[in-house]
């Protein structure tokens, strides 16, 4: 499949882990898998909408939640592949909330578009520029400060990005976890990276397969990093509640996983 292809080798393929994942918006049965979302509408929102400067002299927006203390510990979160939609920011909301005094930024990879079909959110996904979105997490990068201490959470489109996030975010960063995205394949990209990562798979995904998640682990081995891979007997998307393939216990558990590990690496 076209997320399998050959790992990248060179500094020119370092994100091709994500174009793959792109692509596989052209799968039928990959965009099958993702059931329109039910519409929602976030009446309690107790983040804002907020826009920043980007590298390459734009502006992104992200929906971010202050910690109602100062600090310097920042929690980003990277939507899957129907965009920064009021699921995601209900969910930024919800880790906030139970970890504690942290900063937690929502970014946006589409650029305020959000996809309601699963067409949508292939084009979307599909349209995404490496250079666009490594531009708007640089800039969300520099909002949080040279000072920050940073750990990343994404689902499917947005748990690749989780972990590329973690690697450009240098000494900066401080945890990754990442739910059914592509792996970084360059075992020289990995070697950069400078946090711990815990991969949330699913044994029953015809995409992040098991022997993508063994390869995976044999990289990060190769490249001396650490990480913690919890392997669900479940499809993919099973986090999420819009799914048909949805699993609340498996899902649950995750989450809990997913908050300690933050609050061990980032929070402590």
């Amino acid at each position: 499949m076209a997320c399998c292809s050959k790992p990248a080798t060179d500094a020119t393929e370092k994100t091709e882990a994500n174009a793959k994942f792109a692509s596989l918006s052209n799968d039928p049965a990959f965009r099958e898998k993702h059931e329109n979302p039910l519409p929602f509408n976030l009446q309690e929102q107790t983040g804002k909408m907020v826009s920043y400067k980007t590298p390459d002299g734009k502006t992104a927006s992200a929906y971010v939640i202050k910690a109602k203390e100062e600090t310097d510990n920042y929690l980003f979160v990277i939507h899957e592949w129907w965009g920064l939609n009021d699921y995601i920011k209900k969910e930024a909301q919800r880790l906030a909330q139970e970890l504690g005094n942290v900063n937690v930024i929502a970014l946006d990879l589409y650029d305020g578009k959000v996809a309601t079909t699963q067409e949508q959110a292939g084009q979307y996904m599909q349209a995404v520029s490496e250079d666009r979105a490594k531009a708007i997490i640089n800039g969300a990068l520099e909002y949080a400060g040279e000072n920050a201490d940073i750990a990343t959470i994404g689902w499917c489109f947005g748990g690749g990005w989780s972990l590329q996030t973690a690697i450009m975010a240098g000494d900066r960063a401080e945890a990754a976890v990442m739910y059914y995205g592509m792996p970084e394949q360059n075992v020289e990209r990995l070697k950069t990276l400078h946090a711990p990562v815990l991969g949330i798979f699913a044994s029953q995904d015809k995409w992040i397969t098991p022997k993508v998640v063994d390869e995976f682990k044999e990289n990060m081995k190769q490249a001396g990093k650490k990480l913690t891979v919890k392997m669900y007997d479940a499809d993919h998307a099973f986090a999420n509640p819009s799914n048909p393939k949805y699993k609340a216990e498996f899902a649950e558990e995750a989450h809990k996983m997913a908050v300690n590990f933050i609050k061990e690496h980032l929070m402590e």
